[in-house]
């Protein structure tokens, strides 16, 4: 049996150009941390490996106290490290990886081509292979084949399933594999386990959110690999969260009670984009007010205007068309609430839109 922590697409050092420079600066701190953090579960889970499926490095540009902080956390471990350079932080003799002298435990693949180390415990043997340019047309698989010898074969890439230019992994390689785990980096949601023939898979995700295009909880897999079975536990890494929550301000009296309501507790660590939609019933909404009172809520706040100015339901009542009668005989009906709703979704749908409040 082996105990993996399978980890990738860190891409420390990242430039973080949609905060301001200080915070910026304060996340790329908060990224190195992760490191400290992703030691410690190593540790805590007793893991007999660790891989790191590439994309550790934002680029090849990166300050050195960050190469020097990676490389003194897994000095640190008692367990063997192997990286498998992404398209991000490919491997050259100039690259972040080139630049330090790495501890023992350490393994750095550095060729294109598929690798092979051998281990006594477990028993296993661990493949891998480098990104040595942005981009790698060719799959790394085609070809391979872990041969039937009771032992354990686990591989870490960098690449796209089913991709382009970025080492393309087709499914038919990955089932033809024999491997018992591929431990697989570049697409930044979890995946959970995966199976193609008798391989299991997975992408474990980014660790942290670096955008809205990265949202909810971020972390690292915990895989159990026997000869029989294969098990992985997803474990949170990341201390902070890209949320979007969208508030529907239709019929709302108080906005900030509205937006309050809809919030989770617990939001300050977060960085939060909230989406004001529906028809609001002011001319317009005061969001610099709203922004300020809002914010101490957050790590930082992006509020967003989605909604509709107010329609006056009845003014086209004396209209000569189907819109003029369904409103005449509407309001021969009463103008009360419930009304007043059959009316709005009325004239949505004689309209052709949709009212969000439906």
């Amino acid at each position: 049996m082996a105990t993996i922590i399978h980890a990738a697409d860190f891409h420390l050092d990242s430039p973080f150009s949609g905060l301001d420079p200080q915070r910026a600066a304060q996340r790329r701190g908060e990224q190195r941390d992760l490191l400290s953090r992703l030691a410690e579960i190593t540790q805590e889970k007793k893991a007999d490996l660790l891989l790191l499926s590439g994309d550790i490095f934002d680029s090849g540009e990166v300050f050195r106290e960050t190469v020097e902080a990676l490389s003194q956390c897994l000095r640190n471990l008692s367990c063997p490290v192997f990286i498998a350079p992404g398209n991000h932080d490919y491997f050259t003799d100039r690259s972040p990886y080139a630049t330090i002298t790495w501890s023992d435990n350490v393994h750095i693949f550095t060729e294109s081509t598929i690798t092979a180390v051998p281990l006594s415990a477990p028993n296993c043997v661990v493949y891998g292979s480098a990104f040595t340019a942005p981009r790698m047309a060719q799959s790394p698989l085609v070809g391979f084949s872990a041969p039937d010898d009771g032992r354990l074969h686990i591989m870490a890439l960098h690449g796209a399933l089913d991709g382009e230019d970025y080492a393309p992994i087709h499914r038919q390689d990955l089932a033809n594999s024999g491997l018992d785990y591929l431990a697989l980096g570049h697409v930044h949601q979890c995946s959970g386990l995966q199976r193609e023939g008798g391989t299991h898979w997975a992408y474990c995700g980014c660790p942290h959110g670096r955008g809205f295009d990265e949202l909810g909880e971020k972390g690292v897999l915990c895989v159990e690999v026997t000869a029989d079975a294969v098990t992985a536990e997803f474990v949170p890494l990341g201390a902070r969260r890209y949320e979007i929550l969208c508030v529907d301000l239709t019929d709302s009296t108080n906005l900030l009670a509205s937006i309050l309501t809809a919030l989770p507790a617990h939001t300050e660590d977060d960085i939060y984009r909230i989406r004001l939609v529906g028809q609001r019933q002011e001319d317009s909404l005061p969001l610099a007010d709203l922004r300020e009172r809002l914010s101490p809520r957050f790590y930082t706040l992006d509020l967003r205007d989605e909604t509709r100015a107010p329609q006056a339901l009845w003014a086209r009542q004396q209209e000569d068309n189907l819109t003029g009668l369904f409103l005449t005989e509407m309001r021969a009906e009463g103008d009360d609430a419930t009304h007043t709703l059959a009316v709005r979704f009325g004239l949505a749908a004689l309209e052709r839109r949709e009212d969000v409040a439906l």
